[in-house]
């Protein structure tokens, strides 16, 4: 059994020694990491979970970006250690964060990943949306927490600070 809670300070390291465990060295170098420089994560939607004992089993995290003038949550990275895997915890951390975003106000979610496993929390392959380079546009993923939030939307995906 997992608590999940919204991420603090004090869980900081601990969570980037999560991320640095299940990616490859060097995934500050991709394009998403140029949207999250210098930009605050979302406060109440990233979280952490531990077991019972206190021990971090997942991490999942939230930055505002823009594309034009319509504000979106990039989701990510979401990471579950490889000892939990199979559990579900992904799942969990992915429907439990997402729970929060409507009442703080937030209408639409993307990220880059894999179609078939995102596929299961509704994502879907966003067509009109433009990463940074390198960014495979298949990956690039949506999906409204709002009724037809993503209608209409398109364009180069930005910094929330710029």
């Amino acid at each position: 059994m997992y608590q999940l809670t919204p991420e603090t300070p004090q869980d900081y390291w601990e969570v980037e020694a999560l991320y640095d465990t299940c990616f490859a060295p060097g995934r500050e170098a991709l394009s998403s990491y140029r949207l999250r420089d210098g930009v605050p994560a979302v406060t109440g939607l990233s979280h952490v979970a531990r077991d019972a004992g206190g021990i971090l089993g997942g991490a999942i995290r939230y930055w505002p970006v823009r594309i034009g003038d319509v504000a979106a949550l990039l989701l990510g990275p979401v990471a579950v250690h490889p000892t939990r895997q199979g559990e579900g915890l992904g799942r969990a951390l992915i429907e439990e964060s997402l729970r929060h975003a409507a009442p703080l106000g937030w209408d639409r979610v993307m990220l880059v990943g894999d179609a078939p496993y995102y596929g299961r929390f509704g994502f879907e392959v966003l067509n009109n949306v433009e990463m940074p380079p390198p960014t495979n546009p298949a990956r690039v993923l949506g999906r409204a927490i709002a009724p037809g939030a993503w209608d209409g939307v398109g364009g180069k995906v930005r910094r929330w600070l710029d």
